[in-house]
């Protein structure tokens, strides 16, 4: 599937940015900044790789580390660290970082289910990496998980993997469904961020 290939790069140009623009929030020097990029845009996969015990993509194939080296260089000369209030704030932000999360956790459904797990793994690979770089990057810059406080962001990556899974299942995995449930979870993903859409919180 070349085309979601594609929009995978464009989910690690938007992590990319997420990851510069927090690193820079922390007070960051360039090693920090590089980290928390690479962290966000790859450690998703990364994890992924090594719970199914593959070589990890990112260490075999240039594309990724290419794209966040030169997200790196864009955000820098076109300042957009200087305009961060703003910026993450914009549809057009958050549309990329939905687009990001959404299909690093169809991929994960895919590698999992190339492995043959069950739902739980598909699921839980999905998860891991739909948001996984984003949590590393965290717990690098000792932040609370961003995932945990924003729009049903974890949720929905589980979501995903579950969908997939049972599309697979019923013969649904060609590319117009897995479009399709690309559109959708983005879809709800902005809905739940411009409603404020959230789990319950525990209270005492």
């Amino acid at each position: 599937m070349d085309f979601l290939l594609y929009v995978e790069y464009l989910g690690i140009a938007s992590a990319t940015l997420s990851g510069f623009l927090f690193a820079v929030k922390k007070g960051c020097d360039w090693l920090g900044i590089f980290l928390s990029a690479f962290l966000t845009a790859l450690g998703g996969g990364i994890l992924r790789d090594m719970l199914v015990g593959r070589a990890v993509y990112s260490f075999t194939h240039y594309m990724p580390l290419i794209i966040v080296i030169l997200m790196l260089f864009v955000s820098k000369f076109t300042k957009l660290h200087t305009k961060r209030e703003k910026l993450e704030k914009k549809f057009i932000f958050i549309f990329a970082d939905a687009i990001d999360v959404i299909c690093f956790s169809i991929v994960g459904a895919m590698v999992a289910i190339e492995f043959d797990y069950n739902v739980f793994g598909v699921a839980f690979l999905a998860f891991f990496n739909g948001v996984g770089g984003g949590i590393l990057r965290d717990i690098l810059l000792n932040e609370v998980p961003w995932f945990l406080r924003t729009g049903l962001y974890g949720t929905i990556s589980f979501g995903v993997g579950v969908a997939y899974y049972f599309l697979n299942l019923l013969g649904l995995n060609g590319i117009f469904f897995t479009m399709l449930l690309l559109g959708l979870g983005i879809l709800v993903r902005m809905l739940a961020y411009y409603k404020g859409w959230s789990l319950p919180a525990l209270k005492d």
